[in-house]
């Protein structure tokens, strides 16, 4: 036996057991090191949860304003109302009291107080203040109050599809809410106070506040006077020629500022229609920018301008128009079947000739004239500051037959978005094409950042730029110089589109259009108004739409205080000095426009003037609408 147990022996044994011991410890020492260093933060976080109770502080959501520093949304601070029913001492009454305040069923709250397993549950979301004040009356044991915010929009269904909404959570779901949601979003902050594991306040604790930080502000270059004016223009629209859905757009030609936008019906953002999926959807839809259409004789402009540019045709170049043309041996008719007969382009242009255009479409061919198109921004997405935009739908260049260029020349076999149609007309008229924005400023706490014009390309020489301006301004003066608006220059252009369902010409179903510039020598303001689906016994959009241009322009040079081009044409016994409404209540301030025989529109809340948009002592026609706030 001793010869198996040897100094050397115990020697190695006692050396392999220390060895053990020294690695164990070392491991002690490395799981010490993770705990103390690597995992400290960690470790202290769910340490500080299991000990601690928190309460989110709402970041305030950023406000969203015009151009005028007019709050078009903002957020004030509700209440979420928690329970946490291992503190609740009277489940019963507490129960009772809390369904009466709230609103919901009894049985409800009582099975959510009465489960011991959660440390805590949210009752209700967004309570007003006046309830909130009422629940903390009620001094309930368990219960407890989070700040946070509900969204709010003043101005309540104008600029519905272009706001957008948010989420309950305050989460830009729709609109520039969601498109700008990573700036309007605030930071939470909390509140911390020490409790027990199972979720008992300590009688000793304290607590820790952590305030939130509010998101950005968004500065828009919309008008909100603007706004009102076309949304309320593009109702009347709707209800006198029953159509199934108008829109419009007015943009700044020289910097691709959007000025107002506008789609009709709408809804109330305060009141939107979750419950109703399929409403919801249509009527949130800025189909200004989302949807396409065949823009009819509108699209005649790009033809145009892309014939003067080429050099194929002239301004005193004459035609002949039998009522059609024969093209692949297909016989396409001009609108009027009769044919215009002998007519010069300037003529030809404000008679719309569709055969005219035909000819000069031929005479460029598919590869110059798609040339053109794309230099204008046809078929492209324009790049606006807004989610879904469509491209628009061009036939693939190399499939495109006589036929189908003919076509294209006059506005058929091609669709365009409304903000890709007035985007490119401003950058024919304008000579340069700008990006369409919506913003026009970002501001956090005292640092601002300002958006400038984008300008893409130039589009047209200036002596092309001239002519067109020239050409648009012929089609609107009618029998004499000025006389659209009276005394005011304008160009304009309108035009007729069938609809098209399931690849085919729906029957009965047409869009009218109208274009329209000021000044026309050299456009600032550009409208765009489409109406969907009329069904007033006439479609045509110089019958349709032209009149609502003309309204949305005598208001918009009211609202801006726009001098008369030609002062003598302006008849002075049609004119009237705006009275000074401000401090008024609203049913005598509307008492006092009606006995000068001038209308108003205001929000259905006001109650007394604050503001109106066009200032006292202004000379304005009689029937111009004065907007009070």
């Amino acid at each position: 036996m001793k010869k198996y147990y040897t100094f050397l022996n115990l020697q190695k044994r006692l050396l392999c057991i220390l060895c053990i011991v020294a690695f164990a410890f070392l491991l002690m020492v490395c799981k010490l090191f993770f705990v103390t260093v690597v995992d400290s933060k960690k470790l202290q976080t769910r340490a500080i949860d299991q000990w601690t109770r928190d309460l989110s502080l709402c970041g305030v959501r950023g406000s969203i304003l015009d151009t005028n520093n007019i709050v078009l949304a903002s957020s004030y601070t509700s209440y979420n109302v928690y329970v946490r029913p291992v503190s609740v001492t009277n489940a019963q009454e507490c129960a009772q009291t809390l369904s009466q305040l709230l609103e919901l069923e009894q049985d409800e709250v009582l099975t959510k107080i009465n489960n011991k397993k959660v440390s805590e549950i949210l009752l209700k979301q967004q309570v007003s203040p006046s309830l909130a004040y009422q629940i903390l009356s009620a001094n309930l044991d368990g219960v407890y109050l989070s700040e946070t915010s509900t969204r709010q929009y003043p101005y309540g269904d104008l600029l519905t599809s272009v706001l957008g909404f948010t989420t309950i959570d305050n989460i830009g779901q729709s609109g520039l809410e969601a498109y700008y949601n990573r700036f309007l979003t605030g930071t939470d902050g909390y509140s911390l106070t020490d409790g027990t594991i199972t979720g008992v306040e300590l009688s000793n604790a304290t607590t820790e506040y952590v305030s939130g930080i509010p998101g950005c502000n968004i500065t828009l270059t919309i008008d909100v006077g603007l706004q009102q004016i076309l949304e309320g223009v593009l109702d009347r629209a709707i209800v006198e020629q029953k159509a199934t859905s108008a829109l419009g757009i007015v943009m700044n030609a020289k910097t691709g500022e959007i000025l107002s936008m506008a789609t009709k019906p709408s809804f109330d953002l305060n009141n939107i229609p979750r419950d109703d999926v399929d409403t919801l959807m249509s009527l949130s839809k800025n189909t200004t920018v989302t949807d396409v259409y065949e823009p009819g004789s509108t699209f005649k402009i790009f033809t145009m301008a892309s014939a003067l540019s080429l050099g194929v045709t002239t301004l005193d170049e004459t035609f002949f128009d039998p009522g059609y043309r024969m093209v692949d041996g297909q016989k396409i008719k001009c609108w009027k079947t009769t044919g215009h007969g002998s007519e010069t382009l300037v003529e030809a242009f404000r008679n719309s000739c569709n055969s005219v255009f035909m000819d000069l479409g031929l005479r460029m061919g598919t590869t110059k004239f798609y040339e053109y198109l794309s230099r204008f921004g046809i078929g492209q997405k324009t790049g606006i500051d807004y989610i879904g935009e469509s491209s628009g739908i061009m036939m693939s260049q190399d499939v495109v037959k006589n036929v189908d260029l003919a076509r294209i020349s006059f506005g058929q076999a091609v669709a365009v978005t409304p903000i890709q149609m007035i985007t490119s007309i401003c950058g024919v008229l304008n000579g340069t094409l700008y990006q369409p924005r919506l913003i026009k400023s970002i501001t956090s706490e005292n640092i601002t950042k300002t958006f400038d014009s984008v300008a893409v390309r130039d589009t047209v020489s200036d002596a092309v730029k001239q002519k067109m301006n020239y050409l648009l301004e012929q089609v609107m003066s009618g029998d004499g110089e000025c006389t659209f608006v009276t005394g005011y220059h304008i160009g304009g252009k309108t035009g007729t589109a069938q609809k098209y369902e399931d690849g085919k010409v729906a029957s009965g179903k047409y869009i009218a259009s109208f274009v329209g510039t000021y000044p026309a020598s050299d456009p600032q303001y550009v409208l765009l108004l489409c109406v969907n689906e009329p069904s007033n016994g006439i479609y045509y959009g110089g019958q349709v739409a032209k009149p609502y241009g003309k309204d949305i322009f005598t208001k918009l040079f009211n609202y801006y205080g726009i001098a008369p081009d030609e002062k003598d044409m302006v008849d002075n016994t049609n004119l009237v000095a705006v009275p000074n409404l401000i401090g008024m209540s609203i049913t005598d301030a509307c008492a006092l426009l009606k006995s000068m025989k001038l209308d108003y529109y205001f929000d259905d809340d006001i109650q007394k003037v604050t503001a109106q948009a066009i200032p006292d002592g202004q000379m304005v026609e009689k029937g111009t609408i004065i907007v009070l706030y």
